[in-house]
């Protein structure tokens, strides 16, 4: 279970594994919001962990620190940039060689285990930088391997142990599910099997190796294909039952385990969401997005470097199907809005309007690739979800966001923040964005899994490299695209 940290001190103290680390910044004792962004008397040292504790270090990646740091003028903003960027190579990753090829385990962060969708969002940003640093490529091409793996291991599985750690957590051994012991935990994700096609594609693209192609992605992609035709339920049958005993509705699944009935429409079911909550009705949209266009990656892969043709086709296939259905199920006629897509249908005709922060969803699809960031159904949505008329959105005096019931009410998360700025075209709303993620770290220089919308020093989860890793990413896309004056803008 994730508690929220509430910062009381008048320094911040943030826990990395058995270090502690000390903010610069100091804090208001009575959790008044700063008044400005950043104050150009505080000297600003980093929070990154020594250099002899760094699990990881790539010279691509802290050569382009030095670079954008030289660039921003804010010297808040080059601090969070310099502490949030690298946090996934100093802290979570475990790169070793498993039978002479590369392999790395890429932890969440204060959890212990690698989750296959926050891994491959946390390396995702480096790819860019593969082709300068061998290591690093390596590094990148063990996460690949390792995700092949770990689907193979279990296809239904979402979170998995580091087979090198002496202490694995097994704290979720007691669920009523499959449960092997190689996993962390079994909560079925369409997005856990989506998130390797997208990296492996952008590292392919990127660096030209095909030598992560070999049999384990051949068994991975028929396990990834096998898994999504069992969840389109046609014959109503599913071999995936998940039970928990817990205080949480949303950690278990109703009807035995099986979640709420869906209409075998073509769909996929996603008996949770991205932030590991069982889902309502069980068609998770912006996952069966996500899988549309990561089945379309995995077509080309197949079909160019695998030589598969019949394979390829199979998957393209799919995803037609699916994208069809979504045409048909996923578009709500909205009486403020008009048309939008619904965040889970169930083929029966009911659907449930709101969004969630965590990665896939509805905001987010443009940055996934999923939708055109144009089409006019979900410039409507992007309307709706950063509304009051999202249940799931809050606003307060300390800032605004969307959240989730993972964390409840008047937690924004950070990442929806992101997302609303990877997503925007509109460069004030962009700048409004980063100021608003500048002014909600706690003064900590990092981001957090939640804050709370009328007091920010109440966060969850100091230690979240996924979040603080797409800190990173947003502000080296910015400055990549020369928006380098937008941000040397902010006071």
């Amino acid at each position: 279970m994730k508690k929220t940290v509430l910062l009381c001190s008048a320094i911040t103290l943030l826990s990395f594994g058995s270090n502690t680390y000390s903010s610069p910044l100091l804090l208001p004792k009575d959790n008044t919001n700063v008044a400005s962004i950043a104050n150009p008397d505080i000297e600003y040292k980093t929070n990154r962990p020594d250099k002899k504790d760094r699990l990881f270090t790539s010279k691509a990646v802290e050569n382009e620190i030095s670079r954008v740091k030289k660039l921003l003028k804010n010297p808040k903003l080059a601090w969070m940039f310099e502490n949030c960027f690298p946090n996934t190579l100093d802290t979570t990753v475990r790169y070793y060689k498993t039978d002479g090829k590369d392999d790395t385990l890429v932890y969440t962060g204060d959890i212990h285990a690698m989750w296959l969708r926050d891994s491959g969002a946390q390396v995702w940003p480096y790819v860019q930088l593969a082709n300068s640093d061998p290591q690093l490529k390596a590094m990148l091409a063990g996460v690949i391997r390792r995700q092949f793996k770990c689907i193979n291991i279990d296809p239904y599985a979402n979170a998995f142990l580091d087979p090198h750690d002496p202490n694995p957590d097994h704290q979720w051994m007691s669920d009523f599910t499959d449960v092997k012991l190689e996993l962390h935990e079994h909560k079925w994700e369409i997005d856990s099997l989506c998130y390797p096609l997208r990296l492996a594609y952008h590292y392919w693209k990127t660096t030209g190796d095909t030598s992560i192609f070999d049999d384990e992605w051949l068994q991975a992609i028929a396990n990834i294909l096998k898994t999504f035709k069992e969840q389109q339920r046609k014959d109503g049958s599913t071999p995936y039952k998940f039970q928990r005993k817990t205080e949480r509705q949303l950690d278990t699944l109703n009807n035995n385990g099986l979640g709420n009935p869906v209409n075998p429409v073509g769909l996929i079911v996603s008996s949770f969401r991205p932030s590991d909550d069982a889902t309502t009705f069980q068609f998770l949209v912006p996952s069966n997005f996500f899988a549309v266009s990561s089945l379309r990656k995995a077509a080309e892969i197949l079909a160019a470097v695998s030589n598969l043709p019949s394979q390829a086709k199979e998957c393209v296939d799919l995803a037609n199907e699916v994208e069809a259905a979504l045409r048909k199920y996923a578009v709500c006629n909205h009486p403020k809005y008009g048309d939008i897509y619904a965040f889970e249908v169930d083929g029966f005709g009911n659907q449930y309007l709101m969004d969630d922060a965590n990665v896939p969803s509805l905001l987010a699809m443009p940055y996934l690739g999923d939708v055109d960031v144009n089409d006019p159904i979900y410039q409507n949505t992007r309307k709706f979800v950063w509304s009051k008329d999202n249940p799931y959105f809050f606003r307060g005096k300390d800032g605004e966001g969307i959240g989730g019931p993972h964390i409840g009410y008047n937690m924004a998360w950070p990442m929806s923040i992101m997302m609303k700025a990877f997503t925007s075209q509109n460069d004030a709303e962009i700048k409004q964005c980063i100021e608003l993620l500048m002014k909600t770290d706690a003064g900590t220089g990092f981001m957090h899994e939640s804050f709370n919308v009328d007091d920010h020093y109440n966060f969850t989860r100091a230690w979240f490299a996924w979040q603080n890793t797409l800190f990173g990413e947003l502000v080296l896309k910015l400055v990549n695209e020369g928006k380098t004056d937008l941000l040397n803008s902010i006071n």
